[in-house]
């Protein structure tokens, strides 16, 4: 008689496995001996949770009038302007906010309502930037005069000019080349050219 290795249970010699736990019987002539591997427990995960993604404001447009920053809710009157002559002068519109090319869509294109209104538009920045020029260069100059260290409020006071009119400069661009008749903040009021 043999015994199972693994439960002890006394076992008939023709037998293979033990009928009890099912283990090969070792010590039979002939057999090979075959180990068992160890029993394991089964590992089972932990559930898993379902990824969401954060709820996503959609994009909604341009805020309605009355909201955003009061400055930049200005007039758009792209409505009163022909589609065809936008989409022929669109690229006079954008010449108009590069200094004194603004004369261009003047010259080139007198009969166009929309690089008219852009060419005013233009004119007045050109206006602004060119007179806050003559009056940094003078404070400057005094400055320099009054003390070397004041050369550094004089920066200072370039930047903050500056720094805004490229952002009316830019914000002009981007409402020239949208086909957009929409004044500049601040200054767009301003008609200089009928």
């Amino acid at each position: 008689m043999a015994y199972c290795s693994v439960c002890g249970l006394e076992v008939d010699d023709k037998e293979k496995f033990c009928p009890a736990c099912g283990s090969p019987i070792m010590g039979q002539a002939g057999d090979a001996p075959v180990q068992q591997p160890p029993p394991q427990q089964q590992y089972q995960a932990p559930p898993q949770q379902q990824y969401q993604a954060p709820p996503q404001q959609q994009y909604q447009g341009p805020p309605p009038p009355g909201q955003g920053p009061a400055f930049m809710n200005t007039p758009d009157t792209t409505g009163q302007y022909d589609p065809r002559d936008i989409e022929q002068n669109k690229m006079m519109a954008i010449l108009a906010y590069l200094g004194l090319l603004f004369l261009v869509p003047l010259l080139a294109a007198p009969q166009s309502r929309f690089a008219r209104f852009h060419a005013n538009q233009g004119l007045v920045l050109f206006i602004f930037e060119a007179g806050a020029s003559v009056v940094l260069i003078i404070l400057g100059i005094l400055f320099m005069f009054i003390s070397p260290a004041l050369s550094i409020l004089s920066t200072i006071l370039w930047l903050l000019v500056w720094l805004p009119s490229i952002a009316l400069i830019v914000l002009g661009i981007i409402n020239a080349s949208g086909g957009r008749a929409k004044e500049l903040p601040l200054i767009g009021k301003i008609r200089l050219l009928k």
